[in-house]
């Protein structure tokens, strides 16, 4: 199934690129590709999923709403796997626009789902009331765990979880410890660039090192430290620039058989 290329984020706003396809009535998948990925699905004009590595439904929707780099590609009449969001687009971006001006707040004191926060005694000595949400979610802020595994030792959605914590935040009863960073990604193998530049090169001339270039920085990485989960989508992005149909599908064929010679290794 062919991808339509919708724009990048860092150029458009993204309810400029969903208001078409609401209208419209369409069905497929968006994908977004950058440093972060998301999904969106679409059924006959109402957004019926969205995911992110760590959410799914209407916070996840809420998230990618929040994105500002990336590139937008749809995929029509593609399915949905599950549907995580019941309620029709109209009260769906109602939800995001009331939110807005609070996700952004919130977004200033949690940057992301794996920033860690723990007690702040200093500030934490005047009496205070708490709900028991807030309760619930102090406990858990032990300098160690991040927002995502909170949500998930609670069992709530993650929305629940960071507005508790941006509560705390603003009572001054906890302070941010810093970021937890991922575990690093299993490394692509060492020929891959070469390979892929010079399959590229035999179809798009001298061009082909910059349209690498241009994807890696769409995909906010570099080549040293390319993890191997966004290899499969690297190659589908890179594929979309080719325009003929038969030399797409043949370069795509050619990386597959290139993965699995040195998966058989």
């Amino acid at each position: 199934m062919f991808e339509l290329l919708l724009g990048d984020l860092s150029q458009v706003e993204l309810l400029d690129v969903l208001k078409p396809l609401l209208t419209g009535r369409k069905t497929g998948k968006l994908s977004f590709k950058a440093k972060e990925n998301g999904e969106m699905y679409l059924e006959m004009g109402n957004i019926v999923h969205a995911r992110t590595p760590n959410s799914s439904g209407e916070y996840a929707f809420f998230t990618i709403m929040g994105w500002r780099m990336g590139r937008v590609t749809f995929e029509p009449d593609e399915p949905p796997p599950e549907r995580t969001i019941s309620i029709p687009y109209e009260q769906l971006l109602l939800n995001w626009s009331s939110k807005e001006m609070e996700w952004k707040r919130i977004r200033e004191v949690i940057p992301s789902d794996n920033a860690i926060f723990r007690f702040s005694p200093l500030n934490g000595r005047e009496d205070k009331t708490l709900t028991s949400d807030q309760w619930n979610v102090l406990a858990l802020l032990d300098g160690a765990r991040n927002v995502s595994e909170i949500a998930r030792a609670l069992n709530w959605d993650q929305f629940r979880v960071i507005k508790t914590i941006y509560q705390l935040a603003q009572a001054r009863l906890i302070e941010r410890v810093g970021e937890q960073r991922p575990v690093k990604n299993k490394l692509i193998p060492e020929d891959f660039f070469s390979v892929v530049e010079n399959e590229l090169r035999k179809i798009m001339g001298p061009v082909s090192p910059f349209v690498i270039d241009d994807e890696l920085v769409e995909f906010g990485e570099k080549k040293d430290s390319f993890p191997q989960d966004k290899l499969l989508s690297f190659v589908e992005a890179l594929g979309e620039a080719i325009p003929h149909d038969e030399k797409r599908k043949e370069f795509k064929k050619t990386m597959m058989e290139f993965f699995d010679s040195r998966n058989k290794r």
